[in-house]
């Protein structure tokens, strides 16, 4: 079972589309347990863009803004419930603890964390850590899993997206 994909990505819309495609790797797989998403990434690599993808994959058809004031914004789909963070302006990890992240963090969740980093210390260990890097045209995006239900997920995107080895790459 793959750990670790990595692909190129030659555009937004390549961005978005694997958002699409990890969003619903992410619904086949299933979210009884929670997952955690975390995403790298200097400013403008595409974090939000890719966050964007996995809510349209699970229904959203609206905006998607990155809440870095906010520091999170929920949707819900029926029973599944998705939570975006971006802790780009968190003060202190320990202001996760005062706004109940372990609450967002539950079974049945997709939490999709930007600047996980911020939050080190409160945060759990993600499920699956997402690197976007900017290349000189194009990103690079590279997923590798923490869990079984980090490597499961990579593992239904591998199918997903088509034979990949697990380290190959596409120019999305």
């Amino acid at each position: 079972m793959p750990t670790e994909l990595q692909f190129t990505l030659v555009d937004e819309e390549a961005t978005l589309g694997a958002g699409e495609a990890l969003g619903r790797a992410c619904l086949a797989v299933g979210l009884q347990r929670g997952l955690a998403i975390f995403l790298r990434g200097q400013l403008g690599a595409g974090k939000t863009t890719l966050c964007r993808g996995v809510l349209r994959a699970c229904g959203h058809a609206g905006a998607v803004k990155s809440p870095t004031y906010t520091l999170v914004e929920p949707y819900e789909f029926g029973a599944l419930r998705v939570f975006h963070f971006d802790l780009y302006r968190l003060g202190d990890a320990e202001e996760l603890e005062f706004m109940g992240v372990r609450d967002y963090l539950a079974p049945g969740s997709l939490s999709l964390v930007e600047w996980p980093e911020r939050g080190e210390g409160v945060l759990p260990r993600a499920d699956i850590d997402v690197e976007l890097g900017v290349l000189d045209s194009g990103r690079q995006l590279c997923l590798e899993a923490n869990s079984s239900s980090g490597s499961k997920v990579i593992a239904a995107l591998a199918h997903l997206l088509g034979p990949q080895s697990p380290r190959g790459k596409s120019g999305m």
